[in-house]
């Protein structure tokens, strides 16, 4: 990775108005980097020639925020009219609470935030945050930016497919949390998350993320102590194991899912066996 200058703004412990005690915003103007080189993805749709001379001009100005929650609003308002803040390094947790209900989006490097739209015709008040599960670096697509590398559509084209990605993975995640059962939830998402950040071990899926169990229970709608049962349960049968920060996927999905749904049949007919011997002795 190529960065001119590699010194970039950290978010400090300064408070803005309308920000929470715990969330931090950044103290003084980044350096930039050269976006192509960072994210080589978005440019291969380039050859070498077109690259070289794309290179010069995509660049974006690099924040990099510490682990913890933070206010981005600031830096969604340098965005302006442009793609975002693409996220260079790092985990984002992004937030979304309407009422005392909180649901969570989990978005790594490659991944493009953009401000929460508000329309006037909105009834449900939502309110949306964010948290850096560890170091994260963004690099900030201004209105600027879009301008610099209009020569390149390739470019915008690339940015789009990202933000069609986030929202195909939106459809998984809610096609997730309609499994009624919350192991087969547990199990669907865990593997999900594997496709994008497992390690492949000989006895399955190592997945090194920080998911904690209340965090693991805003992602597949479910409350702390629920999926600390249904985890124990998992690793009673041997599909899961660890902690948070370093969970084992043991098997394969078609594995657990076999598993899980040969012991929710036992389950069934155990359940209607004692409701006829019920029956009978009625």
């Amino acid at each position: 990775m190529s960065i001119e200058g590699r010194d970039v703004v950290r978010l400090g412990s300064s408070r803005w108005p309308g920000t929470s005690s715990r969330a931090r915003a950044p103290e003084s103007p980044p350096l930039h980097a050269y976006l192509l080189d960072a994210d080589d993805d978005l440019a291969e749709g380039l050859d070498i020639r077109t690259r070289f001379a794309a290179r010069q001009l995509a660049t974006a100005r690099v924040l990099e925020a510490d682990t913890g929650e933070c206010d981005l609003e600031s830096w969604f308002a340098a965005v302006g009219h442009g793609p975002g803040l693409l996220i260079l390094d790092g985990l984002v947790a992004v937030d979304t609470r309407i009422t005392n209900r909180t649901v969570t989006e989990l978005l790594g490097s490659g991944d493009l935030l953009q401000p929460l739209s508000r329309h006037v015709d909105d009834i449900v008040e939502r309110v949306a945050s964010w948290r850096a599960l560890g170091a994260c670096r963004f690099a900030l697509l201004d209105s600027e930016f879009a301008e610099r590398v209009l020569p390149w559509p390739q470019i915008g084209h690339a940015l789009l497919r990202r933000s069609e990605r986030r929202a195909e993975d939106l459809g998984v995640l809610r096609a997730i949390s309609c499994q009624p059962r919350l192991e087969v939830r547990l199990v669907l998402f865990l593997w999900h998350l594997a496709a994008r950040w497992g390690r492949v071990e000989p006895t399955g899926i190592r997945l090194m993320l920080p998911l904690t169990h209340r965090l693991l229970g805003q992602l597949v709608s479910a409350e702390r102590p629920s999926i600390s049962h249904a985890l124990g349960r998992l690793a009673d049968a041997g599909l899961i194991s660890g902690t948070a920060g370093d969970w084992h996927l043991h098997g394969s999905l078609d594995a657990h899912l076999e598993t899980l749904i040969d012991g929710t049949a036992r389950l069934m007919t155990a359940r209607q066996s004692r409701r006829s011997r019920g029956d009978r002795i009625a």
